[in-house]
């Protein structure tokens, strides 16, 4: 067996790009997902039967402690024990925590995503934001008492976000009981255990999240020029735009074309899943200027910062690297007392703009929001996105935001002069 062991190197396993499974000997796999994910696989035959345990990811896991974890559990498989049952006694490797098998699970069955929205919720719900109190906690010592500190807050507050957390948190422990790490029942269930013990949830009024009136907008956007935040050059983006949060968020500078003052989006960041062009209007251009000057200023070679863009955010945190929170709009609008109303409602005030204040067609206007207008048939012929006629509207919606009064405060980048 000594000639089939560590057939892999260091530098393979941190560049390999092609989904598939390595070998890298005696029972030991590096297996690649479609998205990049690289976690460390042992698979084991036991009485006739396959089975998977999970090592840790690459990032957790170096292919030398990968080694390590695998001759350990070799060694159980030799004494005629079962390595994943043998965790669960501690005589084995050790159970993971919630923190690090999650993230195995989300590398594992990303494939399945729709977008990477859709893998970014994942991890953002499952992450420190919700689950802080458990990532920590083997994933076998998770209790119902550890789930219902993480939903009760949000239960009747956030009633979507915490329904599809719960329902993560199921997913999670019910593949961790599938891979022999937990027994018993699962502590997310709703069915007999969560629904007997939390509230009755409220009616939920999906499609109409609460939207500033259309004739209040230029005022508000004047007040937000007032901000030298990058949230707040995001949030005028938006408005302008009439994107979605997510859309905005997830921006890179190889979707922007300022010389055809245009922005596509590929069809996977996109929730109908097909892709999408908008029309940038001067003061959109003027903002997205604005941040590349801010990301100029953070390269020490001006000469290279184009090539520094490339795929790149562009509205980043205050971390290197790191798309602003979907909460950085929400807390925006707490500082500037504006709390009845939400990021996602500026899209129904251009709308209302649209149907009440012009005589665009309600094609052109559902189509600017991305929005599936007619059957599929009619969809089968229209074909084109009406670009030109959109790039009308999209012109006309930043002129009547405009604020009144012209005011205009340039985010000027630390270290430089107005």
């Amino acid at each position: 067996m000594a000639k089939t062991l560590n057939r892999l190197s260091d530098r393979f396993v941190k560049t390999v790009a092609e989904a598939g499974r390595y070998a890298d000997g005696g029972n030991l796999y590096l297996s690649v997902s479609p998205n990049g994910g690289r976690r460390w696989v042992f698979f084991y035959k036991l009485n006739g039967k396959q089975r998977e345990a999970g090592l840790g990811s690459l990032r957790d896991v170096s292919l030398k402690e990968a080694r390590g974890k695998a001759e350990a559990m070799r060694k159980v498989l030799a004494e005629g024990r079962d390595p994943i049952e043998a965790r669960k006694t501690n005589e084995g490797p050790t159970i993971p925590t919630f923190g690090v098998f999650a993230d195995e699970l989300i590398d594992t069955i990303e494939e399945g995503f729709r977008n990477e929205k859709h893998r970014y919720q994942w991890k953002q719900t499952l992450g420190d934001s919700y689950c802080a109190t458990i990532r920590a906690k083997r994933v076998d010592e998770i209790t119902v008492e550890d789930v219902l500190r993480i939903l009760q807050p949000l239960w009747l507050t956030k009633q979507e976000t915490a329904s599809r957390l719960r329902g993560r948190l199921e997913r999670v422990l019910d593949a961790a009981r599938a891979r022999g790490l937990r027994s018993g029942e699962n502590p997310a269930r709703w069915k007999g255990n969560l629904k007997e013990l939390l509230p009755a949830r409220r009616k939920l009024q999906r499609g109409h999240q609460p939207a500033m009136p259309h004739a209040e907008v230029p005022a508000f956007v004047g007040r937000l020029r007032e901000r030298q935040a990058t949230s707040a050059l995001a949030l005028e983006f938006l408005i302008l735009t009439a994107a979605r949060v997510g859309e905005v968020l997830g921006a890179t500078w190889d979707e922007i074309d300022l010389d055809g003052r245009l922005w596509t989006l590929p069809a996977e960041r996109m929730k109908a899943g097909r892709p999408h062009r908008v029309p940038l209007a001067p003061r959109a251009i003027d903002i997205l200027e604005q941040m590349k000057v801010l990301r100029d200023a953070e390269t020490s070679d001006a000469a290279t910062s184009a090539a520094h863009l490339g795929s790149a955010l562009v509205f980043p945190s205050t971390k290197k690297d790191r798309a602003l929170s979907n909460m950085a709009f929400s807390q925006l609008l707490d500082r500037m007392g504006e709390t009845g109303f939400v990021p996602h409602g500026f899209r129904s005030s251009f709308r209302d703009w649209c149907g009440e204040c012009t005589d665009f067609p309600r094609e052109i206007a559902e189509a600017a929001l991305a929005h599936v207008v007619g059957n599929t048939v009619e969809q089968a012929y229209r074909r084109g996105d009406a670009l030109e006629k959109r790039r009308g509207l999209m012109t006309a919606w930043p002129q009547f935001v405009e604020p009144k009064t012209g005011n205009v405060v340039q985010f000027t980048p630390k270290g430089t002069s107005a």
